[in-house]
């Protein structure tokens, strides 16, 4: 869809500098625009891809519009802005209201005349799908389930029993929502099932990756907060409880009863262990292990970069070492210490 650059100013809130009637109807990196499409400058070091950019226009914080004299939109925060840009460039196309005829609906389920259910999908008894909310093919929605208005659900996802899905959410294909924890009990060797009777309850704007998966509660609710982002092949396991605008790398994983702040963030492959608590404002850097609460907000990390094979070998086997290295450097205090005068100490 074709803005005019004054146009695109105002539904972003920016100032425009430069021609205001120019014709903006793709995006592009600061590279690769051409004629007709509008780049942003996410950090101040690209100045020199800026100045070598063909774009039509560009949006840039304040600071870096000082010089430009290409067509730009200013304002704060050109990264949010760009997002929003590329929205409304290409809306995405609203799916038909109606129900596919290869599709099963349950008669006690509530369907909203105003959403889409594709092909193969199912919706059992009791669930309630609302208004306008897009279900893609052979979605499976569980008995007693809700889905919030707004809300888009891609192919091949599962939603189990008595699950809650808030509006506008968006989950990607392969996702699963609240298959059973791995919970067993051990009996002289060997596990017993715990049969998982909560759910999982979802809030507002969450986006869930492709192939995550949220299990359900043994007693009480696995609870996935207003705003949260996870990407694909994430893990939260049962009883599990993330704030509000949390957002969680590929590949993380975050074992039972954890309890998780507000605006946190987990880089790919983090990893959290089980009844731990972390607060608001906690950011974990990448393949990083929790193992304890954090009780302050910051940035944690608990690995150690790669490095040349041969070094890494040597590094372990000193590793191996420290406690006997330890032990030996306290006999030697200790030995300094009982040969040490009244005057040496």
């Amino acid at each position: 869809m074709a803005w005019t650059l004054e146009e695109l100013a105002k539904r972003l809130g920016g100032e425009i500098r430069g021609d205001g009637d120019i014709e903006i109807s793709g995006v592009g990196s600061l590279t690769d625009a051409g004629d007709g499409d509008l780049a942003f400058l996410a950090r101040s070091s690209y100045q020199a891809y800026l100045a070598e950019s063909a774009a039509a226009a560009v949006i840039l914080a304040p600071d870096d519009a000082r010089d430009y004299q290409g067509n730009c939109i200013v304002l704060d925060n050109p990264h949010v802005a760009f997002a929003k840009a590329i929205a409304l460039i290409y809306p995405e196309t609203p799916a038909a209201a109606g129900v596919h005829p290869n599709a099963i609906v349950a008669a006690t389920a509530n369907v909203s005349t105003t959403a889409s259910v594709g092909a193969l999908s199912v919706i059992e008894a009791g669930a309630e799908i609302g208004a306008d909310v897009r279900i893609g093919t052979n979605v499976w929605v569980g008995e007693g389930a809700i889905l919030g208005p707004g809300t888009c659900v891609h192919a091949h996802v599962a939603i189990h029993a008595g699950c809650h899905v808030g509006a506008r959410c968006t989950l990607f294909a392969g996702t699963v929502i609240g298959s059973d924890g791995f919970g067993y009990a051990n009996d002289a060797g060997a596990w017993v099932k715990i049969p998982h009777r909560g759910a999982v309850v979802i809030g507002d704007d969450v986006s869930i990756g492709a192939n995550a998966t949220i299990d359900r509660g043994v007693l009480g609710d696995t609870r996935i907060d207003n705003g949260v982002k996870l990407d694909n092949h994430v893990h939260i396991a049962h009883n599990v409880h993330i704030g509000e605008h949390t957002a969680m790398a590929a590949f993380t994983g975050v074992a039972g009863s954890t309890r998780i702040g507000r605006r946190c963030t987990f880089g790919g492959r983090a990893g959290v262990l089980d009844h731990l608590e972390i607060v608001d404002d906690v950011h974990v850097t990448a393949t990083s292990l929790i193992s304890r609460s954090i009780l302050c907000p910051g940035t944690f990390s608990s690995t150690l970069p790669a490095e040349e094979a041969d070094q890494w070998r040597k590094n372990v086997a000193r590793l191996r070492q420290l406690d006997k290295m330890a032990r030996k450097i306290g006999r030697i205090e200790k030995q300094l210490v009982a040969n040490s005068t009244e005057e040496d100490i």
